[in-house]
């Protein structure tokens, strides 16, 4: 027995949503990165700590103000019915936004430890190249945190395909429209269908080891070059 029609359009669906929230996040959070590692204001701390906030937060509960703003008769929801988009909650797009919160920790901080890593010299030599800000940021900021866009990219994407509070708070259960994953192992496991529910959940254990595996492998290797690096550069 493999995965059925139902387990197939949960996978499908699933990849898309981690797609587009993944892509959007990067577009999101390196400006939020950027700004969080270069910044000297007071409000560094606070918007840190917001940021960071579905790190510890239960699922559950930002689910549960997510779905208030974005119902009928909160600010987001009203925005929308006016905009002639209609509700988000329990449809693809209101899992998109409930998603680039929840996994908006996973992509920014990666980023904004990538761009601290890189120090003042790199921009203080760019500007006496007579680069401007955008020019420093684009040619120095960008290539250099390379690592760290990458980083974020699989921890952004591996933790919108393990979401399941959240999901099943704005996006409920509905098939092809909001039943990712794990709605679906739940959906097995509430049938008793565990043979099912073996199938979705060992792929997802698969899938966690070899994300986790990627990432350890390319950031020891990282670091092994760096180290060469520096043992050339001292004549090591």
């Amino acid at each position: 027995m493999g995965f059925t029609d139902a387990d197939w359009s949960a996978i499908g669906l699933t990849i898309k949503l981690a797609s587009v929230v993944t892509l959007l996040l990067l577009l999101i959070g390196t400006p939020i990165a950027w700004w969080l590692a270069r910044t000297r204001s007071a409000w560094k701390g606070p918007i840190g700590a917001i940021v960071a906030l579905p790190l510890v937060l239960p699922p559950t509960v930002l689910g549960f103000y997510l779905l208030l703003v974005m119902g009928p008769e909160g600010p987001i929801g009203q925005l929308t019915q006016w905009l002639g988009i209609g509700l988000l909650p329990f449809t693809f797009w209101g899992l998109v936004v409930a998603s680039l919160f929840y996994s908006l920790p996973f992509v920014v901080q990666p980023i904004q430890n990538a761009f601290e890593a890189i120090g003042d010299r790199p921009f203080e030599v760019a500007a006496t190249l007579r680069a401007n800000a955008w020019g420093q940021f684009f040619t120095v900021a960008i290539p250099l945190a390379k690592p760290g866009f990458i980083t974020a990219s699989i921890l952004g994407f591996a933790h919108t395909v393990g979401e399941f509070g959240v999901v099943l708070m704005i996006g409920g259960n509905i098939p092809e429209e909001t039943r990712v994953i794990s709605v679906q192992i739940y959906d097995h496991v509430e049938s008793l269908e565990y043979t099912q529910a073996h199938w979705l959940a060992g792929g997802m254990v698969v899938f966690s080891f070899v994300v986790l595996l990627a990432l350890y492998t390319f950031n020891r290797n990282r670091s092994s070059s760096a180290s060469n690096g520096s043992s050339m550069r001292f004549g090591g």
